[in-house]
C-alpha cells in the first residue's frame, strides 16, 4: 500500500494544475476583423489613434523601440522639428534627429541607446528634452484600477500620448523589454491597443489590460526598478529647442 506521500496518479496532478491555471487572454491583431471590430467600437478612447497612425514608424534596429516611439509621439503632437537632409525646408522628427536637440544627448546617447535600448527614466527624459511634459511612471506604483482610469483618460483626449515600458513574455510573446505608443482603449472588452514599433516582428495587437498591467509591472534589470509608462503632452506657449522653428512661409 503507497504511503501518504506517494503521488499514484503524477500526471492526473499536473493535468488538474494546469486546468486550475488561469489562461492567459490571446491578444487580438488590429488588422484582423476583430481588431478592427474594436477600433471602430471604442469611440470614447480612441483619441490618439489617428494622430499616431498618421506617423506610425518601423524601429529602426532591435534597440531603438523607444526612440522610434518618441519620434512618432513628437510628430503626432506637431512639435517643431529640426530639417532633415534631403528633404529641403521640410522639418519631422525622425530616430536620428531626436539625439541632435544638445539637451537631449545630455539624457542619453544614441550609443549607449543602440547597445541596450532605453529605460522608463531615459525615455521621459529625452522627451522632456524636446519641449514637451514628459512624466514616467512605474507600473508599481500603479494599482490596476488606477491603470484602467489612466488609460481611459489619456486615450480620450487629443492633446496627451502615452508611451509603454513592458515586458513581451508577460504578454505570451517572445523576446524581452519593450516600448511602444497606446493608441486606444476599448472599455467593454477591457483591451488596450498597442501600436507596435517592431513591425517586421508582431503586429499592432489589442492586449487585455490586466495583462498589460502586469507586463508593467515587471523589472528593468538595467535601471533596477519596473517598467511603466510615460504620459507626455504639448506645453502650450512652450519655447522649442533651438534650431526647430519652421521656416515662414508656405510648407
Amino acid at each position: 500500500m503507497p504511503s501518504r506521500s506517494t503521488i499514484p496518479f503524477p500526471g492526473l496532478v499536473l493535468l488538474s494544475l494546469a486546468l486550475a491555471a488561469p489562461l492567459r487572454a490571446a491578444p487580438i491583431p488590429l488588422m484582423e476583423p476583430a481588431g478592427m471590430d474594436l477600433l471602430v467600437a471604442s469611440t470614447a478612447a480612441r483619441a490618439d489613434y489617428g494622430p499616431l497612425a498618421e506617423q506610425f514608424l518601423t524601429q529602426a534596429n532591435l534597440a531603438y523601440c523607444g526612440v522610434a516611439s518618441a519620434a512618432m509621439v513628437l510628430n503626432s503632437l506637431a512639435v517643431p522639428a529640426p530639417a532633415v537632409p534631403g528633404y529641403g525646408r521640410y522639418r519631422f522628427w525622425t530616430q536620428e534627429n531626436v539625439f541632435e536637440v544638445p539637451a537631449g544627448r545630455q539624457v542619453v546617447s544614441a550609443e549607449v541607446v543602440r547597445r541596450q535600448g532605453m529605460t522608463l527614466a531615459e525615455l521621459a527624459g529625452l522627451l522632456a528634452a524636446h519641449g514637451v511634459a514628459a512624466e514616467a511612471i512605474h507600473g508599481d506604483q500603479l494599482s490596476l484600477e488606477q491603470f484602467r482610469a489612466l488609460l481611459r483618460r489619456n486615450l480620450s483626449q487629443p492633446g496627451d500620448r502615452l508611451l509603454a515600458n513592458y515586458d513581451r513574455p508577460a504578454l505570451g510573446q517572445a523576446g524581452g523589454g519593450h516600448i511602444a505608443p497606446l493608441a486606444a482603449f476599448h472599455a467593454p472588452s477591457d483591451r488596450v491597443l498597442i501600436l507596435d514599433v517592431a513591425r517586421y516582428r508582431y503586429p499592432s495587437v489589442w492586449v487585455p489590460v490586466a495583462d498589460l498591467w502586469a507586463a508593467i509591472r515587471t523589472l528593468d534589470s538595467t535601471s533596477g526598478r519596473s517598467r511603466g509608462l510615460v504620459t507626455i503632452r504639448r506645453l502650450p506657449g512652450a519655447t522649442p529647442p533651438p534650431g526647430t522653428v519652421p521656416p515662414p512661409g508656405p510648407s
